[in-house]
Protein backbone atom coordinates (compact mmCIF):
# COMPACT_ATOMS: atom_id res chain seq x y z
CA UNK A 1 0.00 0.00 0.00
CA UNK A 2 2.91 2.23 0.43
CA UNK A 3 3.32 2.33 -3.29
CA UNK A 4 -0.19 3.74 -3.68
CA UNK A 5 -0.35 6.08 -0.79
CA UNK A 6 3.37 8.05 0.52
CA UNK A 7 3.79 6.79 3.51
CA UNK A 8 3.21 9.11 6.30
CA UNK A 9 5.34 8.17 9.34
CA UNK A 10 6.49 9.22 12.75
CA UNK A 11 9.18 7.81 14.00
CA UNK A 12 11.11 7.47 17.40
CA UNK A 13 13.59 4.82 16.91
CA UNK A 14 16.87 5.99 16.85
CA UNK A 15 18.76 6.32 13.74
CA UNK A 16 21.81 4.88 14.26
CA UNK A 17 19.77 1.36 14.89
CA UNK A 18 18.77 -0.38 11.68
CA UNK A 19 14.99 -0.14 12.64
CA UNK A 20 15.13 4.00 11.49
CA UNK A 21 17.85 4.35 9.86
CA UNK A 22 17.38 1.52 7.34
CA UNK A 23 14.25 0.47 7.21
CA UNK A 24 11.79 3.27 8.43
CA UNK A 25 14.22 6.32 6.27
CA UNK A 26 13.76 3.65 2.97
CA UNK A 27 10.34 2.89 3.24
CA UNK A 28 9.62 6.91 3.02
CA UNK A 29 12.60 7.92 0.49
CA UNK A 30 11.84 5.29 -1.61
CA UNK A 31 7.91 5.78 -1.78
CA UNK A 32 8.32 9.43 -1.85
CA UNK A 33 6.69 10.08 1.95
CA UNK A 34 7.02 11.66 4.83
CA UNK A 35 9.26 11.27 7.94
CA UNK A 36 8.78 12.81 11.39
CA UNK A 37 10.26 12.31 14.11
CA UNK A 38 9.26 11.74 17.32
CA UNK A 39 11.62 13.15 19.99
CA UNK A 40 9.39 10.91 22.59
CA UNK A 41 9.52 7.24 23.25
CA UNK A 42 8.31 4.49 25.23
CA UNK A 43 9.73 5.09 28.24
CA UNK A 44 8.79 6.91 31.57
CA UNK A 45 8.36 10.58 31.48
CA UNK A 46 9.05 10.38 27.45
CA UNK A 47 5.97 8.99 26.13
CA UNK A 48 4.09 12.26 26.37
CA UNK A 49 5.96 13.65 23.83
CA UNK A 50 5.04 11.14 21.48
CA UNK A 51 0.98 11.27 22.40
CA UNK A 52 1.33 15.51 21.55
CA UNK A 53 2.58 14.06 18.35
CA UNK A 54 0.06 11.81 17.07
CA UNK A 55 -2.70 14.39 18.43
CA UNK A 56 -0.96 15.84 15.21
CA UNK A 57 0.25 13.69 13.05
CA UNK A 58 -2.32 11.17 11.37
CA UNK A 59 -0.14 8.46 9.73
CA UNK A 60 -0.73 5.71 7.32
CA UNK A 61 1.91 3.23 8.77
CA UNK A 62 2.61 3.20 12.61
CA UNK A 63 5.27 1.53 14.04
CA UNK A 64 6.08 0.79 17.81
CA UNK A 65 7.75 -1.85 19.81
CA UNK A 66 5.10 -4.05 21.99
CA UNK A 67 5.63 -1.59 25.31
CA UNK A 68 5.04 1.24 22.89
CA UNK A 69 1.09 -0.27 22.17
CA UNK A 70 0.99 -1.21 25.63
CA UNK A 71 0.94 2.40 26.41
CA UNK A 72 -0.51 3.48 23.76
CA UNK A 73 -3.75 1.62 23.70
CA UNK A 74 -4.46 2.69 27.18
CA UNK A 75 -4.59 6.53 25.66
CA UNK A 76 -6.47 5.40 22.93
CA UNK A 77 -9.50 4.01 24.23
CA UNK A 78 -9.53 6.87 26.89
CA UNK A 79 -9.13 9.71 24.55
CA UNK A 80 -11.97 9.08 21.61
CA UNK A 81 -10.11 13.02 19.90
CA UNK A 82 -6.93 11.07 19.97
CA UNK A 83 -8.15 7.89 18.43
CA UNK A 84 -10.15 9.77 15.60
CA UNK A 85 -6.42 11.43 14.60
CA UNK A 86 -4.31 8.15 15.23
CA UNK A 87 -6.95 6.27 12.95
CA UNK A 88 -8.11 8.84 10.35
CA UNK A 89 -5.55 7.65 7.31
CA UNK A 90 -4.03 4.66 9.16
CA UNK A 91 -3.72 1.68 7.59
CA UNK A 92 -1.05 -0.62 8.84
CA UNK A 93 -0.52 -0.62 12.56
CA UNK A 94 3.14 -2.55 12.88
CA UNK A 95 5.11 -4.18 15.81
CA UNK A 96 8.68 -5.78 16.26
CA UNK A 97 11.18 -6.69 18.34
CA UNK A 98 9.45 -8.72 21.01
CA UNK A 99 6.03 -10.65 21.39
CA UNK A 100 2.56 -8.31 21.68
CA UNK A 101 0.48 -9.59 24.87
CA UNK A 102 -2.95 -10.90 23.26
CA UNK A 103 -4.67 -8.94 25.49
CA UNK A 104 -3.04 -5.44 23.92
CA UNK A 105 -3.32 -7.26 20.32
CA UNK A 106 -7.17 -7.64 20.79
CA UNK A 107 -7.93 -3.95 22.68
CA UNK A 108 -5.86 -2.70 19.73
CA UNK A 109 -8.30 -4.39 16.63
CA UNK A 110 -11.02 -3.36 19.16
CA UNK A 111 -10.50 -0.01 19.11
CA UNK A 112 -9.30 0.36 15.14
CA UNK A 113 -13.13 -1.15 14.28
CA UNK A 114 -14.70 1.11 17.03
CA UNK A 115 -13.40 4.36 15.70
CA UNK A 116 -13.06 3.30 11.82
CA UNK A 117 -16.04 0.89 11.82
CA UNK A 118 -13.82 -1.26 9.86
CA UNK A 119 -10.68 -3.60 10.52
CA UNK A 120 -6.92 -1.96 10.34
CA UNK A 121 -4.68 -4.36 9.96
CA UNK A 122 -2.13 -5.01 12.68
CA UNK A 123 1.00 -6.91 11.60
CA UNK A 124 4.88 -7.98 12.53
CA UNK A 125 7.84 -9.29 10.86
CA UNK A 126 11.37 -10.83 11.48
CA UNK A 127 14.62 -10.12 10.98
CA UNK A 128 17.78 -8.26 12.00
CA UNK A 129 20.48 -5.72 11.37
CA UNK A 130 22.49 -8.80 9.27
CA UNK A 131 19.39 -9.08 7.28
CA UNK A 132 18.71 -5.08 6.06
CA UNK A 133 16.47 -5.44 8.72
CA UNK A 134 13.82 -7.15 6.60
CA UNK A 135 13.43 -11.14 6.03
CA UNK A 136 9.79 -12.10 7.08
CA UNK A 137 6.69 -10.12 7.70
CA UNK A 138 2.66 -11.22 7.87
CA UNK A 139 0.53 -8.72 6.16
CA UNK A 140 -3.20 -10.86 6.64
CA UNK A 141 -5.06 -10.03 9.45
CA UNK A 142 -4.98 -12.94 11.95
CA UNK A 143 -6.99 -13.73 15.27
CA UNK A 144 -3.85 -14.00 17.26
CA UNK A 145 -0.78 -12.27 17.81
CA UNK A 146 2.86 -13.45 16.81
CA UNK A 147 2.55 -14.70 13.00
CA UNK A 148 5.76 -13.53 11.26
CA UNK A 149 4.78 -14.87 8.27
CA UNK A 150 6.81 -15.31 5.33
CA UNK A 151 10.32 -14.31 3.98
CA UNK A 152 9.94 -11.43 1.44
CA UNK A 153 10.51 -12.24 -2.41
CA UNK A 154 14.19 -12.85 -3.14
CA UNK A 155 14.96 -14.61 0.54
CA UNK A 156 15.39 -18.36 0.77
CA UNK A 157 14.77 -20.06 4.41
CA UNK A 158 15.87 -23.01 5.82
CA UNK A 159 14.54 -24.48 9.42
CA UNK A 160 17.17 -27.04 11.17
CA UNK A 161 16.52 -28.77 14.08
CA UNK A 162 18.41 -27.26 17.16
CA UNK A 163 17.20 -28.51 20.75
CA UNK A 164 14.10 -29.90 19.92
CA UNK A 165 13.33 -26.90 17.89
CA UNK A 166 13.51 -25.27 14.45
CA UNK A 167 16.64 -22.85 14.15
CA UNK A 168 15.79 -20.24 11.06
CA UNK A 169 18.47 -19.45 8.63
CA UNK A 170 18.24 -17.13 5.62
CA UNK A 171 20.09 -16.66 2.48
CA UNK A 172 19.63 -13.91 -0.21
CA UNK A 173 20.66 -10.03 -1.48
CA UNK A 174 19.79 -8.62 1.56
CA UNK A 175 21.63 -10.44 3.82
CA UNK A 176 25.18 -9.02 4.62
CA UNK A 177 27.86 -10.50 3.27
CA UNK A 178 29.64 -10.38 6.89
CA UNK A 179 31.37 -8.36 9.74
CA UNK A 180 33.61 -5.72 8.83
CA UNK A 181 37.22 -6.90 9.41
CA UNK A 182 36.11 -9.90 11.59
CA UNK A 183 36.62 -12.27 9.45
CA UNK A 184 35.82 -15.34 12.61
CA UNK A 185 32.50 -13.95 13.25
CA UNK A 186 31.55 -13.70 9.92
CA UNK A 187 33.02 -18.22 9.41
CA UNK A 188 30.73 -18.09 13.10
CA UNK A 189 27.61 -16.34 11.86
CA UNK A 190 27.05 -18.64 8.62
CA UNK A 191 26.73 -22.12 8.10
CA UNK A 192 28.27 -24.54 5.59
CA UNK A 193 25.74 -23.77 2.72
CA UNK A 194 25.95 -20.02 3.12
CA UNK A 195 23.17 -19.34 5.16
CA UNK A 196 22.83 -16.84 7.78
CA UNK A 197 22.22 -18.25 10.97
CA UNK A 198 19.40 -15.92 13.03
CA UNK A 199 19.26 -17.93 16.16
CA UNK A 200 16.43 -17.21 16.25
CA UNK A 201 13.62 -20.85 16.14
CA UNK A 202 10.40 -20.88 14.38
CA UNK A 203 7.04 -22.95 14.21
CA UNK A 204 4.63 -23.37 11.52
CA UNK A 205 1.00 -21.74 11.86
CA UNK A 206 -0.12 -24.91 9.79
CA UNK A 207 1.77 -27.64 9.44
CA UNK A 208 0.11 -28.51 6.24
CA UNK A 209 0.06 -25.48 4.82
CA UNK A 210 3.71 -23.24 5.06
CA UNK A 211 1.95 -20.40 3.09
CA UNK A 212 -0.19 -19.12 6.18
CA UNK A 213 3.05 -18.03 8.21
CA UNK A 214 5.37 -18.73 11.01
CA UNK A 215 5.05 -17.88 14.70
CA UNK A 216 8.04 -16.94 16.86
CA UNK A 217 9.67 -19.70 19.16
CA UNK A 218 12.13 -18.27 21.31
CA UNK A 219 15.92 -17.11 20.48
CA UNK A 220 17.71 -20.49 20.63
CA UNK A 221 20.91 -18.80 22.94
CA UNK A 222 18.21 -18.10 25.55
CA UNK A 223 16.56 -21.34 26.04
CA UNK A 224 17.62 -23.75 28.21
CA UNK A 225 16.89 -27.36 29.96
CA UNK A 226 14.89 -28.61 33.18
CA UNK A 227 16.81 -31.15 35.43
CA UNK A 228 14.84 -33.53 33.55
CA UNK A 229 16.73 -32.97 30.29
CA UNK A 230 14.02 -31.18 28.71
CA UNK A 231 14.73 -27.97 26.65
CA UNK A 232 12.62 -24.94 27.69
CA UNK A 233 11.67 -22.68 24.65
CA UNK A 234 11.88 -19.40 26.98
CA UNK A 235 10.31 -17.15 24.14
CA UNK A 236 6.89 -18.80 23.66
CA UNK A 237 6.84 -19.77 27.35
CA UNK A 238 6.68 -15.88 27.80
CA UNK A 239 4.38 -14.87 25.47
CA UNK A 240 1.82 -18.09 27.26
CA UNK A 241 2.37 -16.62 30.70
CA UNK A 242 2.28 -12.32 29.82
CA UNK A 243 -1.16 -13.66 28.08
CA UNK A 244 -2.80 -15.78 30.88
CA UNK A 245 -1.87 -13.61 33.32
CA UNK A 246 -4.82 -11.68 32.29
CA UNK A 247 -2.91 -7.97 31.92
CA UNK A 248 -1.64 -7.61 35.73
CA UNK A 249 2.04 -7.94 34.23
CA UNK A 250 3.39 -6.36 31.62
CA UNK A 251 6.78 -8.82 31.08
CA UNK A 252 8.30 -12.04 32.64
CA UNK A 253 11.98 -13.67 33.18
CA UNK A 254 11.65 -17.01 32.79
CA UNK A 255 13.86 -18.48 34.84
CA UNK A 256 14.27 -22.98 35.98
CA UNK A 257 18.07 -23.62 34.52
CA UNK A 258 19.17 -26.94 36.11
CA UNK A 259 15.87 -27.14 38.48
CA UNK A 260 13.13 -29.00 38.43
CA UNK A 261 10.19 -26.68 37.78
CA UNK A 262 9.61 -23.23 35.82
CA UNK A 263 9.15 -20.14 37.58
CA UNK A 264 9.45 -16.17 36.40
CA UNK A 265 10.19 -12.83 37.49
CA UNK A 266 7.41 -10.45 36.74
CA UNK A 267 7.11 -7.43 35.73
CA UNK A 268 3.50 -5.37 37.00
CA UNK A 269 1.61 -3.51 34.66
CA UNK A 270 0.22 -0.31 35.74
CA UNK A 271 -2.85 -1.37 36.41
CA UNK A 272 -2.05 -4.38 38.62
CA UNK A 273 0.69 -1.87 40.37
CA UNK A 274 -2.42 -0.22 41.77
CA UNK A 275 -3.94 -2.73 43.48
CA UNK A 276 -4.17 -3.52 47.07
CA UNK A 277 -1.53 -5.98 48.21
CA UNK A 278 -4.25 -8.81 49.45
CA UNK A 279 -6.10 -8.46 45.81
CA UNK A 280 -3.31 -8.55 43.57
CA UNK A 281 -1.77 -11.02 45.53
CA UNK A 282 -4.88 -13.16 44.64
CA UNK A 283 -5.49 -12.11 41.72
CA UNK A 284 -1.38 -12.96 40.17
CA UNK A 285 -2.48 -17.08 42.29
CA UNK A 286 -5.12 -17.39 40.52
CA UNK A 287 -3.97 -16.40 36.91
CA UNK A 288 -0.79 -18.47 37.79
CA UNK A 289 -3.11 -21.69 38.91
CA UNK A 290 -5.53 -21.32 35.59
CA UNK A 291 -2.22 -20.52 33.27
CA UNK A 292 -0.61 -23.64 34.72
CA UNK A 293 -3.51 -25.72 34.39
CA UNK A 294 -4.03 -25.25 31.39
CA UNK A 295 0.39 -26.01 30.57
CA UNK A 296 1.26 -29.42 28.48
CA UNK A 297 4.02 -30.14 30.99
CA UNK A 298 6.99 -29.22 32.75
CA UNK A 299 8.72 -27.40 30.09
CA UNK A 300 5.48 -24.90 29.76
CA UNK A 301 4.16 -24.93 32.85
CA UNK A 302 5.61 -21.69 35.11
CA UNK A 303 4.62 -22.65 38.67
CA UNK A 304 5.95 -19.89 41.10
CA UNK A 305 6.57 -16.15 40.39
CA UNK A 306 8.26 -13.11 42.38
CA UNK A 307 7.02 -9.80 41.39
CA UNK A 308 10.28 -7.59 40.70
CA UNK A 309 10.36 -4.03 42.36
CA UNK A 310 13.19 -2.81 40.92
CA UNK A 311 13.17 -1.80 37.15
CA UNK A 312 15.74 -3.13 34.37
CA UNK A 313 18.39 -1.04 33.21
CA UNK A 314 19.20 -0.03 30.01
CA UNK A 315 22.71 0.78 31.15
CA UNK A 316 23.45 -3.07 32.27
CA UNK A 317 21.96 -4.46 29.69
CA UNK A 318 18.82 -5.73 30.73
CA UNK A 319 16.91 -4.10 28.06
CA UNK A 320 17.44 -4.00 24.46
CA UNK A 321 17.20 -1.04 21.94
CA UNK A 322 13.91 -2.48 20.81
CA UNK A 323 12.51 -2.39 24.85
CA UNK A 324 12.46 -6.04 25.31
CA UNK A 325 13.92 -7.56 27.91
CA UNK A 326 17.36 -9.37 27.76
CA UNK A 327 16.37 -12.66 29.26
CA UNK A 328 20.07 -14.17 30.07
CA UNK A 329 21.16 -10.53 31.74
CA UNK A 330 18.22 -10.74 33.84
CA UNK A 331 18.72 -13.58 35.31
CA UNK A 332 22.04 -13.05 35.75
CA UNK A 333 21.98 -9.50 37.69
CA UNK A 334 18.93 -10.55 39.06
CA UNK A 335 20.62 -13.97 40.48
CA UNK A 336 19.33 -13.29 43.98
CA UNK A 337 15.60 -12.73 43.48
CA UNK A 338 15.80 -15.96 40.80
CA UNK A 339 17.43 -18.09 43.88
CA UNK A 340 14.50 -16.53 46.17
CA UNK A 341 12.34 -17.48 43.89
CA UNK A 342 13.33 -21.32 43.75
CA UNK A 343 14.28 -21.70 47.06
CA UNK A 344 11.03 -20.20 48.74
CA UNK A 345 10.49 -16.84 50.34
CA UNK A 346 9.32 -13.71 51.34
CA UNK A 347 6.83 -12.78 48.00
CA UNK A 348 6.62 -15.90 46.04
CA UNK A 349 3.80 -17.05 44.77
CA UNK A 350 3.48 -21.03 43.64
CA UNK A 351 0.94 -23.32 42.29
Amino acid sequence: FVTKTPPVVLDWAPWNHTAAGNKVSYLVLTNGGTYYIDDGKPAPGKFDETLRNLREVSCTWYFNVPIGWDILVEELEQDAELATTFFKDLKMMFYAGAGMAQLTWDRLRAIGRKTTGHEVLLATSLGATETAPFALACTEVQEKSGNVGVPSKGLTMKLVPNGGKLELRLKGPSITPGYYRDAAKTREAFDEEGFYCMGDALRPADPEDLSKGFFFDGRVAENFKLTTGTWVAVGAVRAALVDAMDGLIRDAVITGEDEAELGALVLLSDRAAKLPEPELTQALSDCLARAAQAATGSASRVRRILVLTETPSFDKGEITEKGSLNQRAMRSNFAAQVDQLHRGGAGVIKV
